[in-house]
């Protein structure tokens, strides 16, 4: 008897052991879900507000933009040009309508291309030149304000300009050069231009001199619309020299400022002549890029600095990752879910350029119907904080109220947050995907089918 427990005991022990060690060994699969892998492409694509830009400056009353040439910009993967205004002509009167619609003009063949701008005022092209005077400064800007409200969707930044020749702040002939008349004009140009434009200082000096600070902003202050949350810089001489033309101070630390700050606020501009040092190599342009999150660069001004990235196969790989590149790397979705429930969207998004997306967009989950018909649901996803070389997990709980039962393909849109844009597929984000891209309606692919039932 005491055999025939000691035997039972055991039998159970045995069968209890092997229900329980399957746990560690096995991965049930979850047949509800689709697991979804994606494929980087290699392909340069054209993205707004980013990228190698073209620089066309105008004299006072001068020339608009041409259509047929930012047209063609398309074909060179080109999105954005600097658009420098030399109001020679009015240093010491109110800008003219001839010259206001000069620029009204321009914005509106910007917008009719699907290109945006750079923008930069200034009163001289030449070192021996006069600026014009602070009152006169302001009296300009405030002829700009409705045409630069009106027109905000379609600049992507501004750089300070108006100071000295080129607008590039160095010296002055009318004493504004101080911190007291750097600080006035910016914040002149902070009240002008809405909140959601930032504008681009010559130095990392200028600002913490404006702002009377040394520590770089970070998230709690970046992703907000405060004056010191708005202002970033522009580089006129990069990699030209030891300190590239007195760009820096103190080379190390103002450096690591900029590459701090530069998660929440642009740095771009142009190369000059190298000067005491060896042209650029591709291997030192790439360093420098990525620390200081570079997001456009003038392919007019230097030109055989260019050219040498371009002898050593680089040109294309920096066509690429300036400004962002956003890649969809994974994806988990439901395959089914039940009419006016919530849909779970959990996907991995990677940026594998040198720098964020900087102006806010709106981002929405798109459904569409096998009759074509979409339905766009709103997402709390902030592009912006998809930082380089940073994998940012997209986790909804998106609500499909609305929606009726049956099959629906899945879309991610990434639009202009300006209404006057955001049905415009060019000044949509294209993820660096392989095959996902619907240039139409400017969508992103998920590649899964939803069955609403």
């Amino acid at each position: 008897m005491k055999n025939r427990i000691l035997a039972l005991t055991l039998l159970i022990m045995v069968i209890s052991c092997s229900s329980s060690s399957s746990g560690d060994d096995e991965v049930i699969a979850d047949d509800t879900l689709s697991e979804i892998k994606y494929t980087e492409s290699l392909e340069v694509i054209s993205n707004p507000e980013r990228g190698f830009m073209h620089s066309w400056s105008v004299l006072s009353e001068g020339d608009p933009l041409s259509l047929v040439t930012l047209n063609s910009l398309k074909n060179e993967n080109v999105t954005i040009i600097l658009r420098l205004y030399y109001l020679d002509a009015f240093k010491n009167s109110d800008l003219s309508e001839v010259q206001l619609n000069l620029i009204k003009t321009d914005f509106e063949r910007l917008r009719e291309a699907g290109i945006k701008c750079v923008l930069r005022f200034a009163y001289n092209s030449n070192s021996d030149e006069t600026d014009a005077p602070l009152n006169i400064i302001e009296n300009h800007l405030d002829q700009l304000k409705p045409i630069v409200s009106d027109n905000a969707d379609v600049i992507a930044f501004v750089q300070a300009g108006f100071i000295g020749s080129w607008g590039e702040w160095a010296f002055s002939t009318n004493n504004l050069t101080t911190t007291e008349s750097r600080k006035a004009v910016v914040n002149k140009l902070l009240d002008v231009f809405p909140k959601e434009v930032k504008i681009q200082l010559r130095t990392p000096k200028y600002k913490q001199e404006v702002f009377d600070y040394t520590n770089a902003i970070d998230e709690t202050v970046g992703y907000g619309t405060t004056d010191i949350a708005r202002v970033g810089f522009h580089n006129d001489c990069f990699l030209a020299s030891v300190d590239d033309y007195g760009t820096y101070q103190n080379v190390t630390i103002e450096k690591s400022y900029i590459s701090d700050e530069a998660s929440f606020v642009p740095t771009g501009g142009e190369t000059c002549p190298p000067s005491g040092i060896p042209t650029a190599s591709c291997a030192t342009a790439e360093e420098e890029m990525t620390l200081l999150k570079w997001t456009y660069l003038n392919l007019d001004w230097y030109g055989p600095v260019l050219n040498v990235w371009r002898n050593n196969s680089c040109f294309v790989d920096f066509q690429k990752k300036l400004g962002y590149r956003l890649v969809l790397k994974s994806a988990e979705l439901q395959k089914e879910v039940t009419a006016s429930s919530n849909f779970n969207l959990n996907a991995v998004i990677s940026n594998v350029g040198y720098a964020p997306v900087y102006n806010q967009k709106n981002t929405f989950l798109v459904l569409k119907a096998t009759d074509g018909t979409l339905y766009k649901k709103a997402l709390n996803f902030d592009v912006r904080k998809v930082l380089p070389n940073v994998d940012l997990q997209l986790n909804e709980s998106v609500a499909l109220t609305g929606i009726p039962a049956g099959k629906y393909d899945l879309f991610l849109k990434i639009e202009d947050q300006s209404s006057k844009l955001a049905d415009r597929p060019e000044y949509a984000i294209q993820l660096a995907n392989s095959d996902t891209w619907n240039a139409l309606e400017g969508l992103n692919k998920l590649s899964h089918t939803l069955t609403i039932n």
